[in-house]
């Protein structure tokens, strides 16, 4: 984390390891809470370019995900309710009132599973380069493939490993080399295997087939030059089915925060103003 005015470090301790996040210093009264949830692999630097913008008008919260970045050594244990769990002990632990919970691609995952473990709570979700968690989107031979990546990821020399990481996920020269330094905050085997059960958490997380319903004001944005998987086809298809305009960010990769952050400020920004106090949180 850059040094931002206003925000500072802090930890929350589970049963199996401890948790790094980042926390406005002192929350200001009626100030929207926005919360930050970086994809896998990725940790809080995804987000210092939102972070250090919304710091000055907004109580903000970025976290370093189990296994990530400074929430490590964190054993490869947990499943996504076991995030959406901490993230909510996390939340009470700094009276977060009805965030809006705004996640990257396996924080979006995260977002839809704590909305549907803890309904009521999030004030608004915002999913960037992220998809869908209902069963009903994807095909077998998909969560068969999320199950079984170990070997795939492991059959590629790191440096090309950590070369094809930072230019899939972002087109700019600033977001590729902050994948790129993320990427190599891991050793290959760290890296692969933190992958492998990430891609296994989401492919059952898709498996138990619940409801997984938003029940709060919803924004979609995703890079028009996401390569991520079958992220563009997922999101054409959630806004099919449910209505969610997707908001195609130009020029953008599956790390569309890094690559146009000031467009991703903007809509944040449009996004809060139209749903404050929409709904409250659940203590």
């Amino acid at each position: 984390m850059q040094n931002i005015a206003g925000v500072e470090r802090k930890e929350y301790r589970t049963p199996v390891g401890a948790i790094t996040y980042w926390v406005s210093a002192d929350p200001v009264p009626g100030r929207p809470w926005l919360v930050f949830l970086p994809g896998l692999t990725a940790d809080h630097r995804l987000f210092d370019k939102q972070v250090e913008h919304f710091a000055r008008t907004a109580n903000v919260l970025v976290w370093d995900a189990p296994s990530h970045g400074a929430s490590r050594p964190f054993p490869l244990v947990w499943t996504l309710d076991d995030w959406a769990s901490w993230l909510r002990a996390i939340l009470q632990q700094e009276r977060v009132a009805s965030p809006v919970l705004i996640g990257q691609s396996m924080g979006g995952y995260l977002s839809q599973a704590f909305i549907d473990q803890f309904p009521g709570m999030a004030a608004g979700f915002i999913s960037i380069d992220s998809c869908p968690l209902k069963r009903s989107y994807y095909q077998g031979w998909e969560l068969y493939l999320l199950k079984h990546t170990k070997l795939m990821f492991e059959l590629f020399p790191w440096k090309m490993l950590v070369d094809q990481g930072a230019k899939g996920n972002s087109t700019t020269p600033y977001g590729q080399s902050l994948m790129r330094e993320m990427m190599l905050g891991y050793d290959k085997r760290e890296y692969c295997m933190l992958s492998a059960h990430g891609f296994r958490v989401l492919a059952d997380a898709v498996e138990s087939d619940r409801p997984y319903e938003i029940s709060c004001p919803m924004l979609v944005i995703c890079g028009e030059e996401d390569g991520a998987g079958s992220a563009k086809r997922y999101n054409r298809a959630w806004e099919k089915r449910e209505g969610h305009a997707v908001h195609w960010i130009e020029g953008a990769g599956h790390n569309s925060c890094c690559d146009r952050p000031d467009e991703i400020n903007a809509l944040i920004d449009e996004f809060v103003g139209e749903n404050r106090g929409r709904s409250s949180v659940r203590r």
